[in-house]
């Protein structure tokens, strides 16, 4: 599995070996024990899956607060994804910053996306299907959103994004008072 850091300090860009033969391939996604090889030690409890049928359907950008904060790690199941980390700790030398990935079906790439992060991704195919895993169950009290445009994020758009009332309505990056603070590795 390759790992690698990605501007913003704990998102990681993943990618898992895939065997190939004449009938697909083969490819572990997650692996315990791989990861804390590589200093990754999240837990997680809950699996998720989503499709979104059409192309430029933005989703995000989400968070869950403490005490129910949600590491997730993203790939993507079918299609194509642009997906985005937006750093959301008070504090933090990049608060406010993004990374962006193409994440596909073809490229099996995922994204490693740590608690005090926003979350969100654009389809860029019909019928793109999101799977990923989190580290705390759902929590509908702790849930929130920003704006998904208030952020400066270049979400390869050619169009209006189709989005849901709650995407539509969360406040600019600017209003929120993030539950997150940043705190420096010893």
């Amino acid at each position: 599995m390759k790992i690698t850091e990605t501007a913003l300090p704990g998102v990681l860009l993943i990618e898992p070996r895939r065997f190939g033969d004449d009938r697909g391939f083969f490819s572990e996604s997650w692996n315990r024990k791989t990861f804390a090889t590589h200093g990754i030690h999240t837990e997680f409890v809950q699996d998720n899956h989503s499709m979104s049928g059409a192309v430029g359907t933005v989703r995000g950008l989400h968070f869950q607060a403490p005490p129910s904060a949600q590491a997730k790690l993203v790939r993507c199941g079918r299609g194509v994804l642009v997906d985005v980390a937006v750093d959301i700790r008070r504090g933090s030398p990049t608060y406010g910053q993004w990374v962006g990935y193409e994440l596909s079906f073809d490229n099996g790439l995922q994204l490693l996306i740590p608690e005090g992060f926003l979350h969100g991704f654009a389809t860029r195919t019909p019928d793109t299907e999101i799977i990923y895993k989190c580290s705390d169950y759902y929590d509908a009290t702790a849930d929130g959103a920003v704006a998904w445009d208030s952020c400066g994020i270049d979400w390869g758009l050619t169009g209006d994004p189709i989005l849901s009332e709650k995407d539509a309505a969360a406040p600019a990056l600017a209003d929120f008072d993030s539950p997150f603070t940043y705190e420096a590795a010893p």
